[in-house]
């Protein structure tokens, strides 16, 4: 009798759910929607795909978070593009895999159109 609340316990850890690792996600503080997000490993100008594809309308206003794929902890290079036609960088943004990152209009530089 004493070992049904042993069992009980041992059995409810190993029924539970594996807990799912949170997707790393870029949250946008600047003041204008992005279009295009390319991320490379700091120093390069290996670009990868367009993150923002990962989002339903392709898109992501201000305030609003976009999930990133196929990423690992470490400093990257930014790519971001806007609906003007406007392409800025951030240099060596600190990216944690499972964490939230965010880009503000202060970090962007290099910026064309």
């Amino acid at each position: 009798m004493r070992r049904l609340p042993l069992v009980a316990a041992i059995f409810i850890l190993f029924a539970a759910p594996a807990r799912a690792e949170k997707p790393t996600r870029f949250w946008n503080l600047t003041s204008a929607t992005v279009t295009e997000f390319r991320l490379a490993p700091a120093g390069t100008d290996k670009f990868g795909e367009n993150q923002c594809l990962n989002d339903k309308d392709k898109s992501v206003d201000h305030d609003e978070r976009l999930k990133i794929t196929g990423v690992a902890s470490g400093a990257y290079d930014v790519k971001i593009g806007f609906p003007d036609g406007r392409v800025c960088q951030v240099k060596g943004l600190a990216i944690e895999a499972g964490k939230v990152f965010s880009i503000e209009d202060k970090d962007l530089v290099d910026c064309s159109k």
